[in-house]
């Protein structure tokens, strides 16, 4: 179809670019000739001053003795053919042009053209299709027919209470009398809200894929264009098909592209979205109810979302997708792993420890990096090895062994990072050190991994206080050995760290005493990005700031007096690294206590983990972002 389209368009081009040749062409050759009076062409003729003539309808085009070119107008009914000839001028006769249909044709030919292209255009700037230019209010919503490549609930892992809840909405559309008769109605509508790759549209895809009922799909972005009012056309066209094929299930993807609340940013919002929401909420529940037309919606920023919107009778229920915990990721691990060969020794569980607050994409890609790895070394099937290095690759970036390093710059490096990993081993409350490397990784120069126990729902004072420790721990390390004029910009991602964590303390945790537990988050110009809500008077900042800097210096001394103490395991364990530049967390308890390595471990791999990884901040250059955790409620 696309293609039919393109080749139309280059016909109709060329048809009008011809056409204007031609008008151009009578045009020019009309100017190259100068027009003369029918009587002094008459007069002419007589003194024997022409030598051809050329008779064309009522035009007389003729060329007179010295060369010159005019032309003239007979009066009608006025025969001249008989005087040229009697004067010696050589006549010519054309067909005279055809009047009627081919003559208005000629006229308007070039206009219909311009109109044409204009349509196509306009065609193209709307998408393409429903109508196209003289569609504008059709409804871009598809309907989902999944012949190949069936999404099932089969399909769909680790969010297990999501999935009951929108498999009670298929089942109710299968057998509605089962509800039904206890007086329970068919719910107007599910909001699926979870941060981004956690299966949302996955869920929508199975939904399409169990219910057997016709499925229309369609994105917020698609209901929003540039003319007032198309939006809301299109709304109504939506759900007068969904009407005549209910019952039926209409996902909407992105809701909060055109569900955003209304009168908010700088005049009030645009028109044309806050229409389109407003025919939106009268279409899922006003006078006029659309029985059998369920909604269906995903976002990741329900917070931006109109309170119209989220109420009962238009989003009944508000189903959370939350990145999977271990369960749900061994799962989720699984059935991207069916079409994987896998080695005897790949243990997915052990994969799943190893990665706490993964979505569902980020297990997905992680599969996909493993197979790449495998194929590009020649395996015939993807081994535990494999994991490992595609987990790090995810997590840490890609190796860069090709950066050329200085002496001096790596066994700066080694400190750093040795410091990063003996405070971490010195304090009861930080996860445990799973993996040391001084081998460039994105964007770091060296990179110190840690491993909570289970996956984190909560966090502590003095967990929080024992993390700004190791935190600092790099800039103290490059102290203590480089002194006070020998530090780097490489603590410049450990700073930032810090930072945040310390302004959620203190922000929004309730942790410090002098400030209290007020949430100062919104309020604070710069920490989130916002400078709205409700202002803070410059003392309160200036506490804050001064509480902040408490946090941070209190973790940096400890950090300090840990590795002034073990500075012999200290200077241990950065040799070990200079000497190996990778040790995984049982690698670095040998060398810290002085114990030489197996065999197997004089080129260290990535090993396998126990349980979950949380990379810590590296040199030069801005680390990862700490995992935020989440407060207990």
């Amino acid at each position: 179809m696309g293609n039919a389209r393109n080749i139309a368009f280059w016909v109709v081009l060329f048809l009008m670019i011809l056409a204007l040749f031609n008008l151009f062409s009578d045009g020019s050759s009309q100017m190259n000739s100068r027009q003369l009076s029918y009587s002094e062409f008459i007069s002419r003729v007589d003194n024997k001053q022409i030598s051809n003539a050329t008779i064309d309808g009522e035009t007389i085009s003729f060329k007179t003795s010295d060369g010159q070119q005019f032309t003239t107008i007979r009066p009608q009914g006025e025969e001249i053919a008989d005087r040229l000839i009697a004067n010696g001028v050589e006549v010519r006769v054309e067909r005279q042009q055809q009047s009627g249909f081919m003559s208005l044709l000629g006229v308007w030919l070039p206009f219909i053209l311009l109109i044409g292209v204009w349509i196509f255009f306009m065609n193209r700037m709307q998408g393409g299709g429903k109508g196209g230019a003289m569609g504008f209010g059709k409804s871009r919503a598809k309907m989902l027919t999944e012949k190949h490549g069936r999404v099932t609930f089969d399909d769909v892992a680790g969010i297990d209470e999501a999935k009951e809840e929108l498999e009670e909405i298929v089942e109710f559309l299968r057998n509605p009398q089962k509800f039904s008769r206890l007086g329970g109605k068919i719910p107007k509508g599910a909001l699926l809200v979870g941060p981004p790759g956690t299966g949302k549209t996955l869920l929508a895809r199975a939904i399409a894929g169990e219910a057997g009922v016709p499925f229309f799909t369609i994105s917020g972005s698609d209901f929003v264009e540039m003319f007032v009012g198309v939006g809301a056309s299109r709304v109504r066209d939506m759900f007068e098909q969904a009407k005549k094929s209910a019952p039926c299930i209409v996902f909407i993807d992105e809701i909060d592209a055109v569900g955003r609340a209304r009168g908010v940013g700088i005049g009030g919002g645009n028109d044309e979205r806050e229409q389109t929401l407003n025919q939106l909420l009268v279409e899922m529940d006003g006078f006029d109810a659309n029985e059998g037309v369920i909604i269906i919606a995903a976002t990741n920023r329900k917070d931006v979302l109109d309170p119209a919107l989220l109420r009962p009778g238009r989003f009944d229920r508000q189903i959370h997708v939350p990145n999977p915990d271990i369960k749900g990721r061994e799962k989720i691990l699984e059935v991207h792993a069916r079409k994987v060969p896998q080695g005897p020794d790949v243990d997915l569980r052990i994969i799943a420890r190893g990665t706490p607050g993964f979505s569902g994409a980020d297990l997905m890609n992680l599969v996909n990096e493993a197979a790449l790895t495998a194929a590009r070394i020649g395996r015939r099937f993807v081994t535990m090895d494999d994991f490992e290095n595609a987990k790090d690759k995810v997590m840490l970036g890609v190796e860069r062994r090709s950066m050329v390093l200085t002496p001096e710059q790596k066994e700066k490096t080694a400190y750093h990072e040795a410091g990063h990993a003996i405070v971490g081993l010195s304090l009861p409350k930080c996860d445990p050190v799973y993996k040391a490397t001084i081998i460039p990784r994105g964007g770091a120069l060296g990179m110190v991994v840690s491993l909570p126990e289970m996956d984190r729902l909560n966090f502590h004072k003095d967990e929080a206080k024992q993390k700004l420790a190791m935190t600092m721990a790099g800039k103290a390390a490059e102290i203590i050995k480089y002194g006070e004029e020998g530090v780097s910009n490489g603590p410049a991602g450990d700073i930032q760290q810090a930072s945040a964590l310390a302004r959620a303390m203190v922000m929004r945790w309730g942790m410090s005493d002098k400030v209290g537990s007020i949430d100062y988050a919104e309020a604070h110009e710069g920490y989130s990005g916002s400078t709205g809500g409700f202002s803070v008077s410059a003392a309160t900042k200036e506490l804050i700031e001064q509480e902040v800097h408490a946090l941070i210096e209190e973790g940096y001394q400890e950090a300090y007096r840990i590795l002034q103490e073990k500075s012999e395991e200290w200077d241990r364990l950065a040799q070990g690294l200079l000497e190996y530049e990778t040790l995984t967390g049982e690698q670095i308890g040998k060398v810290v206590r002085g114990e030489p390595l197996d065999g197997d471990d004089d080129t260290p791999s990535s090993g396998i983990p126990q349980v979950g990884a949380v990379p810590r901040a590296g040199r030069s250059g801005p680390a990862p972002e700490p995992a935020a955790p989440v407060p207990q409620p």
